[in-house]
């Protein structure tokens, strides 16, 4: 059984230089796999990964979410990214390998297919389709309701889960180090940015 992410880049079109979004996500993704069999980046704002522990899966997409909501506004007087990523998570079975990912086959990338296909009609911007219709419907509930906040992560927030994510017991003052900002800074930050409502629909999963 695996995972498998199919996403685009919300808005993409409204950032002249392409490379602000694309280079850090290229960078990040490879960091998981080989592009073109593990991910690959096709018809300019949309992409797909396999992910080979489905348990991994959503955190996975969490990263992704910051990641793209850390990219600057081109407005510099708000602080919210101009783009945005959308994204479903398909969880079974992989019947066929090909080469590119694009090429593989089975049900998980039918789940993430049909899922995908519905994101902009359900006014999500994660969703998940798994075998299981009551965990699918128990977690697309928990996603739709940390969408609330994780769409209008501004650029500090996302950082700041980034950096959550990615080293996940760092206390609040070794993050402050990192960011060069103060402890009670990071305090706000964390409340803004939902981060314990973040990490238990992650521990649900």
């Amino acid at each position: 059984m695996i995972g498998v992410i199919k996403g685009d880049i919300i808005a993409s079109r409204k950032i002249t230089d392409q490379e602000k979004w694309l280079s850090p996500l290229k960078e990040h993704l490879s960091s998981w796999g080989d592009t073109p069999r593990d991910w690959e980046l096709m018809w300019g704002d949309f992409f797909q990964i396999e992910i080979s522990h489905p348990e991994d899966v959503l955190k996975k997409v969490f990263e992704i979410k910051a990641l793209i909501k850390k990219i600057e506004p081109l407005d510099e007087r708000k602080k919210i990214s101009t783009i945005d990523v959308r994204m479903s998570i398909g969880i079974g079975e992989k019947t066929y390998s090909g080469t590119r990912i694009s090429e593989s086959n089975g049900p998980a990338f039918i789940y993430a297919g049909d899922k995908f296909d519905v994101l902009k009609k359900e006014n999500v911007t994660i969703g998940l389709k798994s075998p299981w219709e009551g965990f699918d419907e128990e977690m697309n509930l928990y996603l739709k309701l940390a969408g609330t906040f994780m769409d209008k992560w501004s650029v500090s927030s996302a950082e700041l889960i980034g950096i959550v994510l990615k080293k996940n017991n760092t206390t609040q003052e070794e993050i402050g180090k990192i960011l060069g900002i103060k402890q009670s800074g990071v305090s706000g930050r964390w409340n803004r940015a939902n981060v314990d409502e973040l990490m238990e629909v992650e521990k649900i999963f």
